[in-house]
C-alpha cells in the first residue's frame, strides 16, 4: 500500500503539481470544508464513496474515519501503533480496490458495527496557516535516513478509544483511537523525494532529528511520526476539496 501510495502520488504530482499556496479565497473554500469533518457523534458509516479527480483515490463521503496525519506512534515489532482522531465527515483515500466493487470506503463501512475503522485523510486544521499550531516538516531525498508510519488505509480497534496503550504515557480519549500501520525507513541511496512529517510550530530546528535514523528508528520502543511523501499531503488536500489554502512548513 505504502509503494503504491507514492507510485500514484508520484504520477499526480507530475500532473497537478505540489504548491500549497492558493491565496485567501482558497483558504475560506478549503476551511468551510474543513469544518464538515467533527469530532462529534460515531454514527454507523454508510457506504458511499465518490471518484475523486484522480482515479487512484477515492472520497468516502459521509463516514466516520481515523485521521492519522499528525499522529505519533509507538513502534513495536515492526508495526508503528499511532493515536489518531476520530472523525466524521467526508476524506480520501488510495481506492484499494478488490473483490466486487469494493474499496477503502466498503471497509470502513463495514467497521462500523463490527469494532474497526480505517484511516483515510482530510487536511487537519492544525497545520493550516496562520493559526495552526503545527507544520509539515521537509526531510529532504538526499540526507534523510529516518523511519516514518504510512497510515493511509490503515486499520483502526474501536477497543482502544478512552483507553491506555503501550507507548504513550496518557490515557486516549474517547476522540483518539490506535491505528496499526506500516513503517518506512528512509534511504538517501534510493530515495526519488522527500518526505514530511508534522511536528510544532513556529519551526523547531531540533525537530529535524526526526528525519534521521538516531532519532527516528524501527527498535521496539521507538517513537515515530506519521508521514508520507513530500506533496502527497497537498495532493489528497486539492483532490478532496479542490484547493489548497497556505500550510505551515518547516525546512532545514
Amino acid at each position: 500500500m505504502p509503494a503504491l501510495l507514492m507510485l500514484g502520488a508520484v504520477a499526480v504530482l507530475g500532473a497537478f503539481g505540489c504548491d500549497g499556496s492558493d491565496g485567501s479565497s482558497a483558504a475560506a473554500a478549503t476551511s468551510t470544508s474543513i469544518a464538515a469533518a467533527t469530532t462529534t457523534a460515531i454514527a454507523p458509516a454508510t457506504p458511499t464513496a465518490t471518484p475523486s479527480p484522480s482515479s487512484a483515490f477515492t472520497i468516502c463521503s459521509d463516514q466516520t474515519y481515523a485521521l492519522c496525519a499528525v499522529a505519533s506512534c509507538f513502534v513495536l515489532d515492526d508495526l508503528a501503533y499511532c493515536k489518531c482522531d476520530v472523525l466524521s465527515g467526508n476524506s480520501i483515500s488510495e481506492s484499494d480496490a478488490f473483490g466486487e466493487g469494493q474499496n477503502i470506503c466498503t471497509v470502513n463501512a463495514e467497521g462500523a458495527e463490527n469494532g474497526y475503522m480505517a484511516s483515510t485523510f482530510s487536511l487537519p486544521d492544525s497545520v493550516v496557516a496562520p493559526n495552526g499550531n503545527q507544520a509539515l516538516y521537509n526531510c529532504p531525498a538526499s540526507t534523510s535516513t529516518g523511519a516514518y508510519a504510512q497510515c493511509d488505509g490503515g486499520l483502526c480497534f474501536t477497543s482502544s478509544q478512552g483507553q491506555s496503550f503501550p507507548g504513550f504515557s496518557d490515557p486516549l480519549t474517547d476522540g483518539e483511537i490506535i491505528c496499526s500501520c506500516p513503517i518506512t525507513q528512509a534511504d538517501p541511496a534510493k530515495a526519488r523525494i522527500g518526505y514530511q512529517i508534522a511536528g510544532p510550530f513556529p519551526c523547531q530546528e531540533s525537530f529535524f532529528q526526526n528525519c534521521k535514523r538516531a532519532t527516528a528508528s524501527k527498535k521496539n520502543g521507538s517513537q515515530i511520526y506519521v508521514g508520507a511523501p513530500t506533496g502527497v499531503a497537498e495532493l489528497l488536500t486539492r483532490q478532496l476539496y479542490g484547493s489548497v489554502p497556505a500550510l505551515n512548513q518547516c525546512r532545514p
